[in-house]
């Protein structure tokens, strides 16, 4: 993690301010935010709105405009704000400290209002430990490398009412969820200057409109939170209460959620309360103390990213991460949340060897104080916004993470299903010639679809640090990779669970992600393979409009009775098939995915049912760039029993690495 430059700004040491209790300002007592209430709440660490209380916010004091700071430093000796109204002086505007022990400063600085750049010069009671501090309640910071917070005004006129009131019913579990993943510096730049980010404002209307046209319900934004070292993509959070500046403005950003909103599109954002980094003007050391996190480096130090763990035994900090999150809920009408992670919160010794970690109280591994927190975090969201939804980033099997806390669960909406994605994609990777061999390992993920309310991600994650791209990863020609990806999407889409695509998968980006530049757009357009980039991209709309208009595809998600295997041994011809059915039963969808590029003609696949059934779905279609096998709408099924459990079937043509999907008349 890069450490952060020295401010070139010049401030004052020659007099350091001193130490004031707020009994002797009677007048900074009628602007202080907090009531006795606040501060038992973040002393418990149950307060979930500590954004109204501290931080920086407009105030008028006796008929003058100002604006009332509030920090916690409980182990500050003195406390100023510094900034571009006090030359950066830190004798200018001393902050007094609360009587109640709370560890809070406050001050009234008059003159002060949005725009005003400001830091927290601390002075602590420790090692002579003097520093400038950014505010961890900042609502808007200086574009970096630049480091100084700045006094906001959130105040922005939404239009999305219709949306938020509907949402408010809904059950985000029960309806169809297919997400679109990004990273807002890198789905598109400036065609005129590719070094150039597109703005929260230039990127909100092509997005609606290609979001729109690829039938995505959801878009998931990689970290907004404001980030001093970029090819963090945001995982390396110091703002978390600010979205970043390289795109523009806080009203921006709402502005940009709007607009989707508008369009009928929800909006989830990556969240990390796992770790954050040392960067001097961060979180870290705030009060030259180990305020936020663990002072021993076996908790408070992660290894594989190089930075600061949260201590979540400390109520404050509980208080503080709770408000974070909903936060962005409240304040920016975020959908939901993608919490980063869950699995490096949960284990004490992850990515830890022997020795370089501490048991639990009971001497075991895992981090109990997290436990808690993530009861208390998931309780707090559904109970302010219960249409709203949390989805863990967990790759273990610890027990019930999308279980209800009054259950025992850790109480997320969802989880994402790693497993499935590791075995699907360790499967596609095999030359079909070999896939028969590893059969069971595309089947295994029914023994557990069910045990979560699992989302199924091919994520940032898969296309990065040398893994190539999907399109990349399958074997064979262009044509058999884009088969390949046709197949593994359609496979994806009827596989119980939600659903999530990164940008670029959709149409078979051949250069590995790369933050620093703009999607390969001109591979629909200019490339010799175009037309099969175009047919997946045209595939993948398709996929996604389907999904969202057939109950059986996102009602019984995560529910067994939903799902049934017509047959999944049949390896020797590496061919899967089963049925998908709706919350009431009635409506029925056969699915039938061939893994090798031979057709196979006349095979038999058992239905529920007799009569005419449509096919619905064909990977291998030729608007898709596929090679046209199919069944010419469908077939009449015949009486005849198939293995003794399904008493009709039908005898089908299945494409090479192809998936179609029938339906039943009777159900239509």
């Amino acid at each position: 993690m890069a450490q952060e430059k020295k401010n070139p700004r010049a401030r004052s040491t020659a007099k350091k301010p001193t130490t004031n209790d707020i009994s002797t300002a009677p007048d900074l007592r009628a602007v202080s935010r907090l009531t006795d209430d606040d501060v038992y709440l973040f002393r418990e660490g149950t307060h979930a709105k500590l954004y109204d209380k501290l931080g920086a916010h407009a105030a008028e004091l006796d008929g003058r405009a100002g604006t009332v700071f509030g920090v916690w430093a409980p182990n500050a000796e003195s406390v100023s704000v510094v900034g571009d109204f006090n030359a950066w002086d830190a004798t200018a505007a001393p902050m007094t400290t609360r009587p109640d022990g709370s560890g809070i400063w406050e001050a009234f600085v008059e003159g002060v209002g949005a725009g005003s750049a400001y830091k927290y010069h601390i002075v602590s009671r420790h090692e002579k430990y003097t520093v400038d501090k950014t505010d961890p309640f900042a609502f808007e910071t200086e574009c970096p490398p630049l480091t100084a917070s700045i006094v906001a005004d959130l105040g922005y006129t939404w239009n999305d009412a219709e949306w938020r009131a509907a949402q408010a019913k809904k059950d985000a579990n029960a309806g169809p969820m297919s997400v679109y993943e990004m990273h807002l510096g890198s789905w598109r730049r400036d065609p005129d200057d590719p070094t150039r980010f597109l703005s929260y404002r230039e990127i909100a209307t092509p997005l609606v409109e290609y979001i729109r046209e690829m039938g995505f319900t959801h878009v998931e934004f990689l970290p907004v939170m404001e980030h001093p070292y970029y090819p963090s993509w945001g995982y390396q959070t110091t703002g978390y209460f600010a979205p970043t500046r390289r795109y523009g403005t806080p009203r921006d950003f709402m502005f940009l959620v709007d607009t989707l909103h508008q369009n009928g599109i929800g909006v989830i954002l990556d969240w990390v309360p796992s770790h954050f980094p040392t960067d001097e003007h961060g979180l870290g050391y705030f009060d030259g103390t180990h305020l936020f996190e663990h002072a021993d480096a076996r908790q408070g130090f992660h290894p594989d990213w190089k930075s600061a763990v949260f201590n979540y035994g400390r109520d404050e900090v509980r208080a503080f991460l709770t408000s974070s999150a909903l936060f962005w809920m409240e304040k920016y009408h975020a959908d939901g949340l993608r919490v980063d992670a869950v699995a490096s919160m949960l284990y004490l010794d992850y990515s830890r060897k022997q020795g370089e970690w501490i048991p639990n109280k009971y001497g075991g591994r895992e981090n109990t104080d997290a436990v808690e927190f993530l009861r208390g975090l998931n309780t707090a969201v559904y109970r302010e916004h219960p249409g709203a939804v949390t989805i863990a980033e967990e790759s273990t099997s610890w027990p019930m993470v999308s279980r209800p806390v009054d259950a025992g669960g850790l109480g997320f909406g969802m989880k994402w299903n790693m497993g499935w994605m590791h075995d699907t994609l360790e499967y596609f990777r095999i030359d079909p010639i070999h896939r028969k061999y590893a059969h069971d390992g595309l089947s295994f993920s029914i023994c557990y679809a069910f045990s979560e309310n699992f989302l199924l991600p091919l994520s940032h994650d898969e296309v990065v640090h040398g893994k190539g791209t999907l399109f990349d990863i399958m074997p064979g020609d262009s044509w058999q990779k884009a088969a390949n990806l046709r197949l593994m999407y359609g496979y994806m889409f009827t596989h119980p669970g939600k659903k999530l695509l990164f940008m670029g998968d959709e149409f078979g980006q051949k250069r590995e992600w790369n933050h620093d530049m703009s999607l390969d757009w001109h591979l629909t357009e200019h490339d010799v393979d175009a037309p099969l980039h175009n047919g997946l991209k045209r595939w993948v709309r398709d996929l996604n409009t389907f999904y969202r208009g057939e109950s059986a595809l996102y009602e019984t998600d995560f529910d067994g009775r939903g799902f049934a295997w017509i047959d999944f041994h049949d390896a020797e011809n590496c061919v899967l098939s089963y049925l998908r059915r709706d919350a009431g039963g009635s409506r029925v969808l056969a699915v039938v995915a061939n893994f090798t590029p031979v057709p196979r003609y006349n095979y038999r696949v058992g239905v529920v049912e007799g009569g005419f059934w449509k096919e619905v779905l064909n990977s291998d279609a030729k608007l898709y760039g596929g090679s046209g096998h199919g069944n010419v709408g469908g077939i009449e099924a015949s009486p005849a029993s198939f293995y003794g459990r399904l008493d009709h079937s039908l005898s089908v043509t299945l494409p090479p690495l192809g998936l179609v999907v029938f339906s039943s008349e009777a159900g239509d």
